[in-house]
């Protein structure tokens, strides 16, 4: 089956879990540095639970049954292009997921950035001349790595580690929204960002993003990704 076209749905339900919270979101710190990064109110995570087994070979049946169950139609949120979150409110047409890797288990995984002179000893990240990779400000040395391809430390991060979904909440809290401020030192960074991991994600599990592609345009927002995260636990 072609990925994205409907299979045999029947087996999957879900049911919302509105009394499942994600207190890493929610804490004082993290609430501060996401309104210094422009990003406060424009995160949100929510729980749904299913009771079946989920087989990984089948993933794009069960993200199409996901789209298309009433509980997650009538309250799956999207932030809109008017940044007003908003309910899914129709059945998903289209999927296009991809697996996410979680291996990463250790924030040494960012170790390279201090070898690479990318951030001080001290832990302040290095400057550089600026320049822009749309819609971005290239101020230092820590966005070049990130954005610019063609930058001479680029390849430290190779692209499955691009892929990991570490790498991908990193870069997004670097990165920021329209208004950042950016950091001066790399650890607000890495505190968020593992903290926020630890939070999502949990073992065993299965990690799929789906693009902004699969949702009505009112997402599209070029550094919006959606990430479902599948926390697997025996029913016996």
């Amino acid at each position: 089956m072609a990925e994205g076209e409907q299979g045999d749905l029947e087996g999957y339900y879900f049911r919302y879990l509105p009394q499942k919270t994600f207190q890493s979101l929610s804490t004082k710190e993290t609430t501060s540095r996401l309104r210094q990064w422009s990003m406060l109110g424009r995160i949100k995570a929510q729980a749904f639970g299913f009771d079946q087994v989920f087989q990984a070979y089948r993933k794009d049946d069960f993200v199409m049954a996901f789209f298309k169950d009433p509980n997650v139609i009538l309250n799956l949120k999207l932030l809109s292009d008017s940044g007003q979150w908003i309910t899914l409110g129709t059945e998903v047409k289209k999927i296009e997921a991809i697996n996410v890797p979680c291996t990463q288990l250790s924030m040494s995984f960012f170790r390279r950035l201090y070898n690479e002179d990318i951030v001080r000893d001290s832990g302040h990240i290095a400057k550089c001349l600026d320049s822009f990779c749309d819609p971005f400000l290239i101020s230092d040395e820590l966005r070049k790595v990130l954005l610019v391809e063609d930058s001479e430390k680029y390849e430290i991060f190779s692209q499955p580690d691009r892929e990991e979904f570490l790498f991908c909440l990193f870069k997004h809290f670097c990165l920021g929204g329209a208004l950042c401020q950016y950091e001066d030192e790399l650890n607000p960074y890495l505190e968020t960002t593992k903290l926020i991991y630890k939070d999502l994600v949990s073992c065993p599990h299965f990690n799929i993003t789906f693009t902004s592609s699969c949702f009505p345009k009112i997402v599209s927002a070029k550094e919006s990704f959606h990430h479902l995260s599948l926390r697997l636990t025996s029913t016996f």
